[in-house]
């Protein structure tokens, strides 16, 4: 089993993409006839499934409409979206130590993978991760728990050695079920707290 792994969120934490995700949420209500609600209710959607925002957003459990939400979405953020992105100050320089201090680092977000893997490129932080894990398209690892527990058995991690490092209580809450530590990293969403 590997110990010590450090499983990094992405949005919030590494990332600022607030800009590309609000914009295509605006773009996908707007496409809907919805008015789109202000910069407070956009930030809260930097984080979760895109599903828990759009089921909010929507008011409704219809899944139907949940789903055509997100297919409007992706059609600006998998154009430009995705690139309205910019690194916090200070990222690539604590990843490069982190790394050479030879610390198993993962990337472990409720973004779709095919999404998180072009943003990891775009900023080289491929050259630090040993794995990129997220949600598929069709939302089977939405569940940020879900998505922890089989990232930890495909990379043979001892959940109790291993550090969750985000910025909202979705990191931190599914920290807990499997015995893994966590910590809330302050970038633009949530004030730094930590759990261990």
């Amino acid at each position: 089993m590997t110990a010590g792994a450090l499983l990094f969120d992405l949005d919030g934490t590494l990332t600022d993409n607030y800009l590309g995700i609000a914009r295509s949420i605006v773009y996908a209500l707007d496409r809907l006839g919805i008015e789109p609600p202000d910069a407070s209710v956009l930030r809260r959607c930097v984080g979760p499934p895109l599903r828990t925002s759009f089921a909010s957003l929507l008011d409704t459990g219809d899944a139907e409409a949940i789903e055509q939400a997100i297919a409007l979405y992706r059609e600006r953020f998998a154009d430009v979206g995705w690139r309205e992105n910019v690194v916090y100050d200070g990222i690539p320089d604590a990843l490069a130590a982190l790394a050479a201090r030879d610390r198993p680092m993962y990337l472990c977000t409720s973004k779709p993978e095919v999404y998180a893997r072009r943003i990891v490129a775009l900023f080289g932080f491929h050259d630090h991760l040993r794995g990129v894990y997220g949600a598929d398209l069709a939302g089977r690892y939405d569940d940020k728990a879900t998505l922890l527990a089989h990232l930890a058995s495909r990379e043979r991690i001892d959940p109790a050695h291993a550090i969750m490092i985000g910025d909202r209580h979705h990191d931190v809450r599914n920290g807990g079920p499997t015995q893994r530590r966590s910590t809330l990293a302050s970038g633009g969403s949530t004030p730094s707290r930590s759990s261990a």
